[in-house]
């Protein structure tokens, strides 16, 4: 019975989404497992690390998205949607590796609690020089990595989000990352 209110929840949930915004979800995942984080920036290659790296890239286009709002005052639309695509896929993937109806939800929940944190964490990194920090808080779970690989990490991320600011918003959509 638990797994039919789940399917109807999506149901509903689903025909709220904006499906246009899944190129651009797709194009963040594909960048956040690049092999480049994992080999050149010694982000762990695990479950929890692939986690963290997506989220990373995630907050910089959120963080895009959420310029956006400020300069052009338009609505939260695109990253509400964006990020329901990451709890869609989130959910999926923890139910694809054998967790139940139970536990998913508290896990997703945790999720999204990290991706909340580091969004902040990131912002504020950005904001006043202290993105390496904020790395090693999220991205390498308190444990740092050799310099040359942090370095690696943060100017990646750094190059992206300066990129993403001067992209247009019906590019990013499209799933055109720069």
């Amino acid at each position: 019975m638990g797994g039919m209110r789940v399917n109807w929840w999506k149901r509903i949930r689903g025909a709220r989404r904006d499906e246009a915004i899944l190129p651009l979800y797709r194009a963040v995942v594909a960048r956040g497992r690049a092999p480049h984080w994992y080999l050149d920036g010694a982000v762990p290659d695990t479950l929890d690390g692939r986690f963290d790296m997506i989220a990373a890239v995630l907050a910089m286009v959120l963080l895009r998205l959420e310029e956006r709002l400020d300069e052009q005052a338009v609505t939260a639309g695109p990253s509400a949607a964006l990020t329901e695509h990451f709890v869609d896929d989130m959910d999926a993937q923890l139910r694809q590796i054998g967790f139940g109806d139970m536990v998913v939800g508290k896990q997703v929940g945790r999720m999204m609690a990290a991706l909340g944190g580091r969004l902040g964490a990131y912002r504020d990194g950005l904001a006043t020089g202290g993105l390496a920090e904020a790395l090693v808080r999220n991205l390498y779970r308190g444990d740092p990595p050799a310099p040359a690989a942090l370095a690696h990490a943060e100017h990646h991320l750094r190059a992206l989000r300066t990129a993403l600011s001067a992209t247009p918003l019906a590019s990013l959509i499209a799933g055109e990352l720069p």
